[in-house]
Order: structure tokens, then C-alpha cells, then sequence
């Protein structure tokens, strides 16, 4: 039997299928090439409608582009009357760069929707960030840094963060550090050295049995930000590794993701419309661990 080969126009046609309904825009020119955001508007937007804006930052740790990872979860919440933006940043392995200039194209791309918010009918007060593994640390990065100096014309602060399996040391992990350009840039850009006061509302899904950004670090991460009198919640799955949140991993917990997702942001007035149970309320505050054990057995492996 003769096998397909590794044909990278598989990859493309699938990335073309995943964005056909985003509309796609050029927000940065770099050095290294175009940057695009790949936009889906909910069904009959005006741009009068000032809706949030939900931003998705995609996972690994800047070594490849996948803008399409978070495609169904624009998708989804585009029919819950969000505007949605999967983004592209530099990577490794198209543009020979590393988390330093991810972190710049997104602070272009926030200043970008910032400027153009009348023309993508979105409201500049509710841009909630989504994103997963080094994408939830650029998010991070994105709301933690502060700015250099305070106007009356400063932009409004980030609505919300959504992280999943998200990095949030890179002071101690070696695997991490030694992607920046040194030691004690990874120290400083730790988010875990950033936190402090007033920072926007967090909303952390993790897999217990994450080994790649481990969850005890969430978990300490999450203590010292509500030391500092920051809202974070923290919805965590018993048995689940790094990418269990993916819709083409499991579909149970792409959907309790979505779930929590939703409820967090009504109880934050930042739902549009939503159809969620409450019981999903309850998963925010106490975990996804006895709601996924209805689902999945906790000897599961991902």
C-alpha cells in the first residue's frame, strides 16, 4: 500500500477551508514579511454594533505559524455576536525570530483594531485576549507590561484574558529560557515576575496532568495574582495533558472549555447573548474535575 507523502498543500488547502468564512486583513509589515488577521464577523454585523472583540493568539512557543488552531472557537463565539481575530505573529520556522518580536506584533496588532475599531464595529473597551501555551504568555505579556506613561488618551485596559495550558514561567523552565536571547530576558518577561495590582480579569483552563507548562505553576501564579487583589479564576481537568482544550483532541472538553468560556464572561457583562446553563457557573468556580469525570474515566490517556 503506498502511503501519502508529507505534502505541504495538504496544510495549505486545510488552513484555506478553516478561515474561508474570516475576512482577512494585513495589519503589519515586518523585516521578515506580512503579518495578517484573520477576522470572523457574526452573521449580519454592522459596524455600528460595537461588539467585543475576542483575540486568538494560537499555542507553541513561537516556532510555528497556526492561526487556524483556534478557528472553531472563533466560529463559535462569531454566532454569539462576538467579533473574532485569529492572529498571526512571527515564528521560528518562517521568519527566524523568537518570542521578542511575537510580543511586538501583538502589541501592533492590539494598537491596530484600537485605531480601526469603528471600521470592525467592535467596542475598544471590551478586547478580551484568548490564548494557549506561549500564545496565553504574549496575551499576558499584552496586559501585565506596563505602559510607559499614563494619558488621557491611553487606550482603555484589556476586558478579559482567557488562558489555556497556558506558559506562565519562563524564569525557571530551562526548555523555555533558552528560547530568548538570553537568561535574564526570560526572568524579566516571566510573568510570573510581573504580577502585580489591578490587572485584568483571568480566566486560566489547565490540565492537571500537563507536562509541558505544568500546572502547579498555574496554580502558584493564580495565589499571588489574588494576593494582589486580581480576579483569576481557575477551571482545571483532571487527567488532561497539554492540548485537551483542541477541538479535534476531545470534543467533551472542547465543549466544557467553550461552557466556562461563556459563563466567565457573563458573569463579567461581556456576553452579547449566551444560552449557557448555569451549572456552568459552578464549573468556573469549583473546576472542571467532577463535570469532566462524568465524561471521561480518570485512567484516560491523551
Amino acid at each position: 500500500m503506498n502511503l501519502p507523502s508529507n505534502n505541504p498543500k495538504i496544510g495549505v488547502s486545510r488552513d484555506r477551508e478553516l478561515l474561508k468564512n474570516s475576512s482577512t486583513f494585513l495589519y503589519k509589515e515586518t523585516e521578515q514579511g506580512p503579518l495578517h488577521a484573520h477576522v470572523f464577523f457574526p452573521g449580519n454585523h454592522q459596524p455600528v454594533q460595537k461588539s467585543p472583540l475576542m483575540i486568538f493568539f494560537h499555542g507553541g512557543f513561537w516556532d510555528m505559524p497556526a492561526p487556524t488552531q483556534f478557528a472553531p472557537q472563533c466560529m463559535h463565539f462569531a454566532s454569539q455576536h462576538f467579533v473574532c481575530l485569529a492572529a498571526e505573529t512571527r515564528v521560528a520556522s518562517k521568519h527566524k525570530t523568537g518570542p521578542i518580536e511575537a510580543i511586538e506584533d501583538v502589541r501592533s496588532l492590539i494598537d491596530a483594531v484600537r485605531n480601526n475599531h469603528l471600521e470592525l464595529g467592535i467596542d475598544p473597551g471590551k478586547i478580551i485576549l484568548v490564548g494557549a501555551a506561549g500564545g496565553a504568555f504574549l496575551a499576558l505579556q499584552a496586559a501585565m507590561t506596563k505602559a510607559s506613561k499614563k494619558t488621557p488618551e491611553s487606550p482603555p485596559p484589556l476586558a478579559a484574558l482567557i488562558l489555556l495550558s497556558a506558559l506562565v514561567d519562563t524564569a525557571t523552565q530551562a526548555e523555555m529560557t533558552r528560547r530568548f536571547p538570553n537568561t535574564a530576558l526570560a526572568k524579566s518577561l516571566s510573568p510570573s515576575k510581573m504580577i502585580r495590582k489591578k490587572l485584568p480579569p483571568m480566566l486560566f483552563l489547565h490540565g492537571k496532568a500537563d507536562r509541558i507548562t505544568p500546572h502547579s505553576a498555574v496554580l502558584s501564579f493564580r495565589r499571588w495574582m489574588k494576593w494582589k487583589g486580581n480576579l483569576v479564576d481557575l477551571v482545571d481537568f483532571e487527567a488532561a495533558e497539554h492540548r485537551f482544550f483542541n477541538f479535534n483532541h476531545s470534543h467533551v472538553h472542547y465543549d466544557l472549555c467553550l461552557r466556562a468560556i461563556e459563563s466567565f464572561l457573563k458573569s463579567l457583562q461581556l456576553m452579547p447573548t449566551t444560552d449557557s446553563g448555569e451549572y456552568f457557573n459552578a464549573i468556573v468556580e469549583e473546576g472542571a474535575s467532577d463535570a469532566e469525570d462524568q465524561f471521561f474515566p480518570a485512567s484516560e490517556t491523551i
